[in-house]
């Protein structure tokens, strides 16, 4: 497992306890409370070694020391009272209290990650490539003020295209600091608190600038407003647009990118389309990157090809209307049917001792065209001729790229 897995294992791990932490707070049961704090803060100690970035790991140091520190407390029996911080004075609120968002904050840190993907790593796609590459370019170069970088983009297109991957490589050429936000983690059952995690991630990204902020599953949040949605997400919607809107960011030379992905562009609200005019389709590879994506799947990771023609399997990939997830489905599949000729009583190890699994040689051999054969078989792209239609025609109305 590579570190990047084990750290996102981790930071799964530090939000179940939080979570955990602050309901049990909330509910007045101190003891679990602290005990879950206490591990939060041996979670963010070990994420706090596992960084080279030198300011996030003295800010997940000092979050862990942080935690640690409420974690004695609550466990110690020392109940804490809630403090609050006087709102910046607006119109009808004069004296109003708000809740102090530096908590929301802390959780914005666990979502950083560092991505190693680089541009190399993505098969095809290379109009798409450009644009993110120019953007990216725009936003740091010396230019006149007339010339404007995008700063939002929203790719879409059919799942399994590798826009998720077009975030990763843009923020890892970068070296950026970036945040893989599932739309769910953005999401809280309790009023309110969206809105002040979507504020609080893009706070945390101004700190961290250069920062790329990748907004998954876009569509599960903004989703039109004429649509049946409760109050709730029309406030964090709104939260949303307005930190679209880079108010915070203007006359300052912070980079930050916002990126977002859905596979259903026409259900989004019109107004989070206007803070997103450069829509980049992503669409099914065609052959040629069909061919690509099967060579980093399987030549790039130290494995031959004996008798399997690239162009013919990059064809079929293409007739089967396969995305580029469904390509590398494809050549595990070869690459598992090559595994169980070659090993054919491989499930019988599973009755020893792990000590001895260990001591197996795995033997291997080349892909052969039937390896990719009997993989064609099982597996189906998800796209159907009818989806691309709907694409085609949404990019084309919408001025999709």
């Amino acid at each position: 497992m590579g570190s990047s897995e084990v750290e996102s294992l981790l930071i799964g791990d530090y939000n179940k306890y939080k979570k955990k932490a602050d309901e049990a707070k909330a509910s007045g049961d101190y003891i679990k409370a602290g005990e879950l704090y206490s591990k939060c803060a041996r979670v963010m100690s070990k994420l706090s070694g596992m960084t080279d970035n030198k300011t996030l790991k003295e800010k997940r140091s000092a979050l862990a020391q942080k935690l640690g520190a409420l974690g004695g407390d609550l466990e110690a029996g020392k109940v804490p009272v809630k403090k609050t911080v006087s709102a910046r004075p607006s119109s009808g609120s004069e004296n109003a209290e708000v809740e102090s968002i530096s908590e929301f904050e802390s959780y914005g840190e666990t979502l950083i990650s560092t991505s190693t993907v680089k541009w190399g790593a993505i098969g095809g796609l290379d109009p798409v490539k450009r644009l993110i590459k120019e953007t990216v370019v725009l936003s740091a170069v010396k230019r006149p003020d007339a010339i404007k970088p995008w700063k939002g983009i929203l790719l879409f297109g059919p799942p399994g295209t590798g826009k998720t991957l077009l975030a990763s490589a843009t923020a890892g050429s970068l070296d950026a600091t970036f945040f893989d936000v599932k739309v769910g983690q953005a999401l809280s059952k309790y009023y309110g608190e969206s809105s002040k995690i979507i504020s609080a991630i893009f706070n945390v990204a101004r700190n961290h600038s250069p920062s790329v902020v990748f907004l998954d599953e876009f569509d599960s949040i903004a989703l039109s407003r004429g649509a049946d949605i409760d109050e709730a997400s029309r406030r964090t919607l709104s939260s949303l647009l307005s930190e679209l809107d880079g108010f915070q960011d203007k006359g300052s030379d912070t980079f930050l990118l916002t990126m977002a992905a859905t596979n259903t562009p026409w259900d989004l609200d019109t107004a989070v389309l206007s803070r997103f005019p450069k829509r980049i389709y992503v669409p099914l590879p065609d052959e040629k990157a069909c061919e690509e994506i099967v060579k980093i799947h399987t030549i790039k990771g130290g494995l031959e090809l004996k008798g399997v023609s690239l162009a013919d399997v990059g064809k079929r990939c293409v007739e089967k209307l396969y995305a580029g997830r469904d390509i590398k489905n494809l050549c595990t599949q070869a690459i598992w049917n090559m595994v169980r000729v070659e090993n054919p009583n491989l499930d019988s190890l599973a009755d020893e001792p792990l000590t001895e699994v260990k001591k197996y040689a795995l033997k291997t051999r080349s892909l052969t065209k039937a390896d990719f054969d009997s993989a064609f078989e099982s597996i189906e792209g998800a796209t159907k001729s009818r989806d691309i239609e709907t694409y085609d025609k949404w990019a084309e109305e919408m001025g999709g790229i």
